[in-house]
């Protein structure tokens, strides 16, 4: 069998971290994308040749990044998980709300977090189509409630992105793509808001979730064993929305 092959945006910390460590042991080929450029200390194989240094906030880059892509690929993408988000704060750490988000930070925000993944899934369709591939939206518990960390903005944009998801499923069906999102909720990453242990404690589980956890969800709609998943939001939260 060939190999297959994903692209992940978001993958230099957390849950992007864990999945290309997954991926990676599954035996796929990880195509990652970021701002920055490949970090030497990154632990998979041929990280430095299949990374797209790209800013998800600039449209115009990630158009141009379009066609880097789909050289790198050759014709077929298994699998595009859209897991790259940012979500400003203020001076001092601060939760941003509707009242107080500067309208840059709402544009660059619903750049990186929603039109990044319209732009990618477009662009790549036939590739995904060819390899009768799988979407990932990586959305978040945040996107249907107000959280007391997660700002209005990137709240708003990942509800959009769950929307988006949808609307995806029911396009690229016909194509044979299968488009789904994860909804994590607290996960334990290197950067941890103060006050995250109030909310653990009030979990059904009590405990923080683990990236590594996030990642096998996120594998398991990529795989063949979610072959007849599409359009769906699955929560990874320890029964947090509940």
């Amino acid at each position: 069998m060939s190999q297959k092959t994903i692209l992940l945006t978001g993958a230099s910390r957390g849950i992007g971290h864990a999945t290309v460590r997954k991926f990676s042991a599954e035996g796929w080929r990880v195509l990652t994308c970021s701002r920055a450029a490949f970090a030497k200390e990154c632990p998979w194989p041929g990280g430095e040749e299949n990374h797209i240094q790209i800013d998800l906030g600039d449209p115009a880059d990630t158009i141009k990044a379009v066609g880097v892509i789909k050289d790198k690929l050759g014709g077929k993408l298994d699998a595009l998980v859209n897991n790259a988000g940012i979500s400003p704060k203020g001076p001092d750490g601060e939760r941003l709300n509707t009242l107080n988000t500067d309208l840059m930070d709402w544009g660059r925000v619903f750049h990186v977090n929603f039109f990044a993944p319209v732009v990618l899934a477009r662009g790549l369709k036939d590739e995904l189509a060819a390899a009768k591939g799988s979407v990932v939206n990586v959305t978040s518990i945040a996107g249907a409630r107000v959280h007391p960390f997660a700002g209005a903005a990137y709240a708003t944009s990942k509800a959009a992105l769950a929307a988006l998801t949808r609307e995806m499923a029911h396009d690229f069906g016909p194509m044979g793509v299968r488009v789904n999102a994860i909804a994590p909720g607290e996960v334990e990453t290197a950067i941890l808001s103060p006050g995250t242990d109030k909310i653990v404690a009030k979990l059904p589980l009590q405990r923080l979730g683990q990236p590594e956890e996030v990642a096998n969800a996120i594998f398991f709609l990529c795989s063949d064993q979610s072959s007849y998943i599409s359009g769906a939001e699955i929560e990874v939260n320890g029964a947090q929305h509940v």
